[in-house]
């Protein structure tokens, strides 16, 4: 779907923002409220905007320690990756899973409490899933940056 200047502009200010109202948008786009909520309605329907989330402070909540855990299969078959990315779905500490390139086929973005939560992870989780044939694990010394926001 092609969109103009004002969809990009109010796509930024949703991205930053989605909890303003269609009024707010609508006065700082200079729109009316009605053509703000339909830019709004078609932007949902073609899925560009996809859902509304909030975003959680993890050290509130006591999941501050970042894991990216890099994956090597066993074997490279189709029954191979479709079995792990199916199992790897239901780790909750799992946030965020990439099928790569290179040494290791996945890169896991893990949270949990602290190393021994995380001990308790690969232990009790990870390395009970089938086909695994290796992981290495970096441990997040500081976030540098984390956005949510995809420039346009």
């Amino acid at each position: 779907m092609k969109f103009d200047e004002i969809d990009s502009k109010l796509l930024g200010l949703l991205q930053e923002d989605s909890k303003k109202t269609t009024k707010e948008y609508a006065h700082h786009l200079n729109l009316s409220v009605t053509a703000v909520y339909e830019r709004i309605k078609r932007l949902e329907k073609t899925g560009i905007i996809r859902k509304y989330v909030a975003l959680v402070d993890k050290k509130k909540i006591d999941r501050a320690f970042v894991v990216l855990c890099h994956v090597k299969l066993v074997q490279h078959t189709k029954a191979y990756v479709l079995q792990f990315e199916k199992e790897v779905q239901g780790l909750q500490e799992v946030v965020e899973c990439y099928h790569t390139s290179g040494d290791y086929d996945y890169i896991l973005k893990i949270y949990v409490r602290d190393m021994e939560a995380y001990r308790d992870f690969m232990v009790t989780k990870l390395t009970a899933l089938n086909h695994i044939g290796s992981t290495q694990s970096s441990f997040v010394i500081n976030e540098v940056k984390h956005t949510t926001r995809i420039t346009l």
